[in-house]
């Protein structure tokens, strides 16, 4: 890894050092850091558990235990200056051991460890906005044999990567991390490079009884719901394009919400219903955290003339700890499953929409010029 001196037009090489040049622990620090920032392992991942061991008949303990995105479980094994000889067949193991996880169990393991680190949020709503679904009844958990493993090492061995060379073959999802620490004065750097991709998981049937039960139950209560959505959306539109072009180009979604362009990539109106409430928002989701935080900001600058547009206070929600942003207005106490509810929020979710697009429409066009000069 080097720096690059502008100013004399050349390169600089950082120095490579050990983790135990260093100083550094597995436990102490590697771990922490991953669990911090499991981002720097280049997707999305929710870590639900640290050194789990609720394996039956064993004292084994894994380091890391995540989601990704698609609700698979993630097994993060982590070694410092060498991954050992029997890295693989542990990590096997702990894939093994997972395995036989349900939805339930993942869970009360995601909320244990909120609990542990004095967080009082329900794991049930994390997980479900993490995975994007209305609710914790649409989420679904460790479907069949997808697990996954990661594993996190400065040097691996050749041992290590001719077994999981040959892993990869049978569709084990698999991938080997390498991690090293670079110095350059007093700042201290860290690169994840990942050496051996994964390649795509193929699906298989699902042996446990009760498992399958469950998994069976979810996706018919989903396709009773996505028939629901369809006719809620397919009378909303109905009722919305008689006032406005605003939805002309939508189409009836099966998902929980429909959004549209206000003329800025990355920020949209997106209308959203649920068990308990019909909305109409504003969201910033432009990638990037901090670009989001910034156009959230710009555009708060304008909130007294902006509600005064609209006609009546929004909800501002930052959400620091997430990604994205919103500003909403919501109907609270209807739900998407009561029929007797539907004219209220297609009503409600039509007006709000229309006076919302108006009264951003400017400020969204403002920040758009804003950020084009900047990127000149």
């Amino acid at each position: 890894m080097y720096t690059i001196d502008k100013h004399n037009n050349r390169i600089n090489r950082l120095e490579e050092k050990t983790f135990s040049e260093l100083g550094f622990k597995e436990r102490e620090h590697l771990q922490e850091w991953i669990s911090k920032d499991p981002a720097c392992l280049g997707e999305e991942l929710l870590i639900i558990q640290k050194e789990f061991d609720g394996f039956q008949d064993t004292r084994e303990r894994l380091d890391l235990l995540a989601l990704d995105k698609q609700g698979n479980l993630v097994i993060i094994e982590n070694k410092l200056d060498d991954s050992g000889r029997d890295v693989t067949w542990q990590v096997l193991k702990y894939a093994s051991y997972c395995s036989s996880l349900s939805k339930d169990d993942i869970r009360s393991i995601f909320q244990q460890h909120l609990q542990s680190t004095g967080s009082n949020e329900s794991a049930e709503d994390i997980l479900a906005e993490f995975l994007e679904k209305e609710d914790f009844s649409e989420v679904q958990l460790n479907q069949g044999y997808a697990q996954r493993i990661m594993m996190i090492a400065a040097k691996f061995r050749k041992e290590v990567t001719s077994t999981v060379l040959w892993l990869m073959n049978f569709n084990i999802r698999i991938q080997c991390f390498k991690v090293t620490p670079y110095v350059l004065g007093e700042q201290l750097f860290l690169n994840f490079d990942q050496i051996l991709p994964v390649q795509d998981a193929q699906e298989y049937s699902i042996s446990m009884a009760s498992k399958a039960q469950e998994e069976i139950a979810t996706q018919e209560n989903l396709k009773q719901r996505h028939h629901l959505r369809l006719e809620f959306w397919a009378a909303f539109l109905k009722e919305a394009n008689k006032k406005n072009s605003l939805f002309s180009n939508i189409s009836p979604s099966k998902d929980s919400w429909i959004g549209i362009g206000i003329g800025m990539s990355g920020v949209n109106l997106n209308l959203g219903v649920s068990r308990n409430y019909a909305r109409s928002e504003i969201y910033f989701n432009r990638g990037a955290k901090e670009e989001n935080k910034w156009c959230f900001d710009f555009i708060q600058e304008k909130q007294q003339q902006i509600e005064q547009d609209f006609g009546e206070a929004l909800a501002w929600e930052r959400m620091d700890e997430k990604v994205s942003c919103r500003i909403k207005a919501q109907l609270d106490g209807v739900s998407l499953y009561e029929r007797e509810d539907w004219d209220r929020m297609i009503g409600y979710m039509a007006d709000a929409s229309e006076r919302m697009v108006k009264a951003f429409k400017g400020p969204v066009q403002q920040l758009n010029r804003r950020i084009k000069q900047e990127n000149k």
